[in-house]
């Protein structure tokens, strides 16, 4: 008797309904050829559309905030870097600032 093996049926059933990736990218390649956009401006003008489906406008909008906006947290500093910035402020001036170079005389006259 087979224990093993292929079994019609079994396992995860396979992903239905909607447009695979490939068909999305042919799509996207079709409109670039068409109107001869960037992909920049092509999600925006997706975006902007009033007559495209809310969901494919919706993911236009999150892939292309990144090349227009940036993120709020990269203007922040963290701890390691406002440390870094104290010291450098507290070390250049101070008790304990690093002393300026010896001035060099040359005495040509003796």
């Amino acid at each position: 008797m087979a224990r093993g093996g292929y079994r019609p049926g079994a396992g995860r059933p396979k992903k239905s309904g909607g447009p695979t990736k490939a068909e999305l990218e042919a799509e996207i390649a079709r409109d670039f050829a068409k109107y001869g956009l960037t992909p920049l401006e092509y999600m925006l003008a997706v975006m902007n559309d009033p007559t495209a489906d809310n969901e494919r406008r919706d993911r236009m909008a999150i892939a292309a905030a990144p090349y227009v906006h940036a993120r709020a947290d990269a203007e922040k500093k963290g701890k390691k870097e406002q440390r870094q910035e104290t010291a450098e402020r507290s070390a250049s001036s101070g008790r304990f600032a690093v002393p300026s170079p010896p001035k060099l005389v040359v005495n040509n006259g003796s």
